[in-house]
């Protein structure tokens, strides 16, 4: 097309339709071959027609403000360009430009809120649309308007439709109309759609949050069920595959969800993939649950089905349970790679708050970095077995026919764990049991080929760190085999290999199911989902079960039988009770979990004599023997290990009095007082003269605050 250098060359266009659109007219390239605009020329009284026949875009409804206007009085040019205005109005779709949504931003040259009146419904609604054109009236020729198109899509910055019935992200126009959803609600629905909740059900519930604020209404109630079917047909539709490259669709999705991301690095040659995705809701929980508390990693999973293993971040909640507050996605576990995602999740919680900080931190890799956890979260490193414990026993059941010989064979591995503090050399049992056990190849050749190698790096750990208790130990592990049910589902097998997918999954049902979870469990409501959630770690369920079900062999201590609470008539049998590598006759423990039946046992058999301690005690007692040896005798070094054996026994008995009261309010009452200074905001900048009136003043500070009433608001030219 040709370039227009004049605006007399332009024609002037006035379609017969009443309302039209920029479909209705010819565009003309207006200006220079530098630079020139799509432009048309339509008469002056004819504009108002122009932007309602726009707003009535069938694919993207909308309405359009007046971003900036500038006049001109005629005659007070005396030269002029052809193309000079005499009005000058910026119009801009009002789901922009500034982006509310969902990995949005303001735009960083406005320092103030623009306090147009037609502004899209809702602030959320502003969506980042890049959709703007120019209104001139020609100073030349007043009769006359110039139309300059910058932009005629509705697409944000990444070019994705941000708003509409196209939009896979947005509810749709009239938002106005559309009764007040805050994000808890909105949340909730989402959630239960992911898990597949009935809609009746989901519509129940999204009634009953809105209601709250709107009251009960017929009308509400109609628009309520047209929001949720939108929003159900929104995530029935939606799909991992942005793009039919990975590589480019997780570019895709990374851009257009920066908020729920604290770090990612592309594919190059010098750098490998990683990317960190934390929700906003994780990073709220992560702050809460995890101030002076503890964080451990469930590391590696998916090694050999996904195409990046995937590391989680778990923080333990108000009732112990593991819940997942970041994700790592990536294949480089080496220093400085585990350094830049730490940092910045570090960095992301301390931005919320100053002051946060964890007490330790759980691994269960003896192959982890532990470097770049003590330099950056600055904390004590545990270690948790459940990784190996949970391997070892998959492999024997799998592999060993004969359950005598299961139960056997685990106990000796366990024996020769614990031999670590006992003084004995675990490498002399270890050769005893392969000979003990030659004639069961197949798992002496699998233990030979995979854990031989880096069995001196597992018990070299297991001496310098000390170990989690089999509390956590099962709660990471009920984490690890949700997530694993999640994402190996037999529908999805064929997008193992996929990146988006795995994303999406996590991001959308996963989360979905930790936040109703959570949500279930504060509100007191989704009876069904909370006692799911109770019941979801076998540490609680073990507690359930009384003492008088527990029946230990006192003799030999070989094995204790537990009675089914189902079935009173069914006795499981724990082989080895006391250990950690104890195995139970149940089905969960036959696929290498920790069953319930094995904690109850544990807890009975602390309290008898004859049964060794739990490994996680036998490495604290470790730690602090070797504590009280080290220093010299009457040396400041033999000072400050008193001083840290005391504060480590002050924390301790703290906790173990909290764990153990019954009224939280008499541990509360014997805690030593704190006095702190507390400033109330609205003292800010008030001298203290007037803070402290005699009661004959009460008229003088009356005069105050009418004055500070009748103060006029500053107009928003005073701050260009």
């Amino acid at each position: 097309m040709a370039i227009v250098e004049s605006v007399f060359d332009i024609p002037v266009q006035d379609p017969p339709e009443e309302d039209f659109s920029s479909a209705d007219l010819t565009w003309t390239k207006f200006g220079n071959a530098e630079h020139h605009d799509d432009v048309a020329l339509i008469p002056y009284e004819r504009v108002d027609s122009f932007i309602i026949g726009e707003c009535s875009n069938v694919e993207c409804p909308t309405r359009f403000h007046i971003e900036r206007g500038r006049k001109r009085s005629r005659g007070s040019l005396k030269e002029c360009k052809n193309d000079e205005y005499l009005e000058y109005r910026l119009y801009w779709c009002s789901f922009g430009p500034e982006n509310y949504g969902e990995g949005g931003s303001v735009l960083p040259s406005r320092k103030y809120r623009l306090n147009t009146r037609n502004r899209a419904a809702r602030p959320q609604s502003m969506r980042g649309c890049t959709c703007h054109f120019v209104v001139k009236r020609l100073y030349a020729r007043p009769s006359l308007a110039l139309l300059i198109y910058n932009d005629r899509r509705h697409v944000n910055k990444s070019g994705f439709i941000c708003h509409g019935p196209l939009d896979r992200d947005a509810i749709g126009p009239g938002a106005k109309k559309i009764p007040y959803i805050c994000n808890e609600i909105q949340q909730q629905t989402m959630s239960m759609i992911y898990l597949g909740i009935p809609e009746e059900s989901v519509l129940e519930k999204h009634i009953e949050g809105i209601q709250r604020y709107c009251g009960s209404d017929a009308k509400v109630n109609s628009l309520a069920s047209q929001y949720v079917q939108k929003l159900g047909m929104i995530i029935k539709r939606s799909t991992h595959e942005l793009d039919l490259d990975d590589q480019a669709s997780i570019r895709m999705w990374v851009e257009r969800n920066k908020k729920s991301i604290f770090f990612y690095q592309d594919t190059s040659e010098t750098n490998p993939f990683i990317l960190g995705i934390q929700t906003e809701w994780q990073l709220q929980q992560m702050i809460r649950f995890g101030h002076h508390s503890l964080i451990a990693a469930d590391s590696t999973f998916g090694i050999k089905q996904l195409k990046y293993p995937l590391c989680t971040l778990l923080v333990f909640d108000s009732r112990q349970h593991a819940l997942p507050v970041a994700w790592i996605i990536t294949r480089s576990f080496a220093k400085p790679d585990v350094a830049k995602w730490m940092k910045a999740l570090l960095d992301r919680a301390r931005g919320i708050e100053s002051g946060w900080k964890i007490s330790g931190f759980l691994i269960d890799d003896a192959a982890a970095e532990i470097d770049p956890i003590r330099e950056i979260f600055c904390c004590p490193v545990l270690f948790s077995l459940w990784r190996v414990r949970r391997s070892w026993l998959r492999k024997i059941v799998r592999k060993c026919s004969n359950p005598e010989i299961q139960r056997e064979i685990f106990k000796r591995l366990g024996d020769i764990l614990c031999s670590i503090w006992g003084g004995a050399d675990p490498f002399v049992s270890l050769e005893e049991l392969t000979q003990d056990f030659v004639d069961q190849t197949a798992f002496i050749e699998y233990f030979k080929a995979s854990w031989m190698p880096k069995l001196e790096m597992w018990l070299s750990t297991m001496r310098t760190l000390p170990l989690a208790s089999q509390e956590a130990s099962g709660a990471i592990e009920a984490y690890h085999v949700k997530l694993k049910a999640k994402l190996f589902d037999d529908s999805h097998l064929g997008a193992l290999q996929r990146v988006d997918w795995l994303v999406h999954k996590l991001t959308t049902e996963l989360h979905s199911s930790y936040w109703l979870d959570r949500y279930a469990d504060e509100s007191d409501s989704f009876q069904n989902v909370k006692e799911e959630y109770i019941a979801s770690t076998s540490w609680h369920r073990a507690k359930q079960i009384p003492d008088t079900a527990v029946t230990l062999d006192d003799k030999e201590h070989r094995f204790a039988k537990v009675a089914s609470q189902k079935d009173s008539s069914l006795m499981h049998l724990v082989w080895n009770p006391g250990s950690e590598f104890a195995s139970c006759d149940c089905s969960w423990s036959m696929q290498g979990n920790i069953c319930k039946h094995i904690i109850k046992v544990n807890m009975i058999c602390a309290g008898c004599k004859g049964y060794q301690p739990s490994m996680s005690f036998q490495s604290l007692k470790d730690i602090l023997i070797n504590l009280w040896k080290k220093p010299m005798d009457d040396s400041v070094a033999l000072d400050q290990s008193v001083a840290w054996t005391h504060q480590m026994l002050d924390q301790i008995k703290q906790l173990v009095e909290l764990s153990s009261s019954n009224d939280i309010s008499a541990v509360v009452n014997d805690l030593p007082l704190k006095w702190v200074s507390k400033k109330g905001r609205t003292f800010v900048g008030i001298p203290s003269s007037t803070l402290a009136l005699p009661s004959g003043s009460q008229s003088g500070t009356k005069n105050v605050i009418a004055r500070k009433k009748n103060r006029k608001r500053k107009r928003l030219s005073r701050f260009r």
